[in-house]
């Protein structure tokens, strides 16, 4: 089932880098500034860090580096996509740039302090949502385990808007989300609803 879901999201992320490029669009999102807010609230599991010891999970082209760079972070970044065409995107974009590595191969992620995770579970298509519930609580427990110290990722809201859900997007409740990371990761979980986007984030310390 991981293999399956995966290989669609990247087919999907794949079309729309196709015809968008490297910009926000291409990741299937509205504006450049609700992507660096996302970054901003998934980086606050890594507060204080003098160096970010971070891996990137569904990192698209690289954006986040771009936002680390611009906002003055040092890191030691490695950013993972399941679309290999966004990793050709990354790698041509940030080529010489330090301390960034990408990678399509799962097995290649070496542990990091952390983990972000902007978006990755947004996209369902058509599959049932207990298949895609259960799909995302096994990547959660991927990502838990290449993280040392933390993780966060955002989903989307089922308080969104009625007239504004699509069929094709998954909207869990978050304190369904919340009760999961503490049972199954840390007593050390909070949760961030109080951004204007119809998200949630969500900020695992370990």
């Amino acid at each position: 089932m991981t293999d399956v879901f995966a290989a669609r999201a990247a087919a999907y992320y794949a079309g729309k880098l196709k015809a968008h490029g490297a910009t926000h669009r291409g990741v299937d999102w509205n504006s450049v500034e609700s992507q660096e807010l996302r970054f901003a609230e998934l980086l606050r599991v890594c507060d204080g860090e003098p160096v970010l010891s971070i891996n990137d999970f569904g990192c698209g082209y690289g954006a986040l580096v771009d936002y680390l760079l611009r906002t003055g972070r040092r890191f030691d970044y490695c950013g993972y996509d399941a679309a290999p065409a966004m990793i050709d995107a990354a790698r041509a974009r940030l080529a010489n740039t330090q301390a960034c590595t990408f990678t399509s191969d799962r097995s290649s992620i070496a542990p990091r302090d952390y983990t972000v995770a902007s978006g990755v579970f947004n996209v369902k298509l058509d599959a049932a949502e207990t298949a895609w519930r259960a799909y995302v609580n096994q990547e959660l427990d991927a990502i838990a385990g290449m993280s040392r110290r933390g993780f966060a990722f955002n989903m989307l809201t089922a308080y969104s808007d009625p007239e504004r859900k699509r069929d094709d997007l998954f909207y869990p409740e978050p304190d369904a989300v919340f009760r999961y990371c503490m049972s199954r990761f840390s007593h050390a979980v909070a949760l961030s609803h109080d951004y204007p986007l119809y998200e949630f984030t969500v900020l695992v310390r370990l």
